[in-house]
């Protein structure tokens, strides 16, 4: 390649290259599963905790297994300005709430939740670092840390000791985007903001979609773009899969 399709951008990377990516378990250890997960310089806890029940509204209506609910939040040192807590505003974050969703969508949506039994599987993610893509690497992070959940559960005799797994599928999520017309894997902060296009992509390591968050910032977007993005995406989520696999085996 060359010209423009592969010219360098400004940490150095290739147009199609992860920023530097690490997963340290166990970082929480009264949490069932954890891990720090770091996608250059933005750093996430991703923790596991388990309730022995389930949300009320599943008694009542007598609703088989378990559930899967999600914690997010931007710790206040997290960014260059600080950041104050939800609970001192009174209210919740809309940013919050919609990523704290979207990452328990992902995940209900790559797990058995009748193979969990009747307990909660709660996921609390918390931004130590943010540089851009905070969302997709409390995704990336979470599936490790419900794999070492799983095998919490199954040492202490709450899930079968073999057998197949309640996690159907390993997930990751990456962000890529169009940055002067040109698209990019992996976009840290500076390249976001400046991006006419940005998405968001969950999949899992079959090459599933679990859901796409696309939007054209001031700007609209081709369908060959679209295209060209989602493979872009497809790409990062493969080798987030094997550095996933390889946290996961310690």
């Amino acid at each position: 390649m060359s010209g423009k399709a592969s010219s360098r951008r400004h940490d150095g990377r290739r147009p199609d290259q992860l920023r530097e990516i690490s997963f340290q378990p166990g970082i929480a250890p009264h949490a069932a599963g954890s891990v720090l997960a770091r996608c250059g310089r933005t750093q996430v806890i991703c923790a596991v905790s388990i309730e022995e029940n389930v949300p009320r509204w599943m008694k009542e209506q007598q609703v088989a297994g378990g559930w899967i609910t999600a914690e997010y939040s931007m710790l206040p040192y997290s960014t260059l300005g600080r950041k104050p807590r939800d609970i001192t505003k009174g209210r919740m974050d809309g940013r919050s709430t919609e990523i704290q969703r979207l990452i328990g969508r992902s995940v209900r949506a790559a797990v058995d939740l009748q193979a969990f039994g009747p307990r909660t599987i709660c996921i609390d993610c918390d931004v130590l670092a943010a540089d851009g893509g905070t969302r997709t690497t409390a995704i990336t992070g979470t599936y490790v840390a419900l794999e070492l959940a799983v095998k919490t559960l199954r040492q202490k005799g709450l899930l079968p000791a073999t057998g197949k797994s309640p996690i159907l599928a390993p997930f990751a999520a990456i962000s890529v985007g169009m940055v002067e017309g040109r698209p990019l894997l992996d976009l840290d902060y500076v390249e976001d903001k400046d991006a006419e296009t940005d998405m968001n992509v969950v999949m899992t390591a079959r090459g599933q979609f679990i859901e796409v968050q696309a939007s054209g910032e001031e700007s609209t977007f081709s369908p060959k773009d679209f295209s060209a993005l989602l493979a872009l995406a497809a790409k990062g989520i493969r080798k987030l899969s094997e550095l996933q696999k390889a946290a996961v085996k310690g």
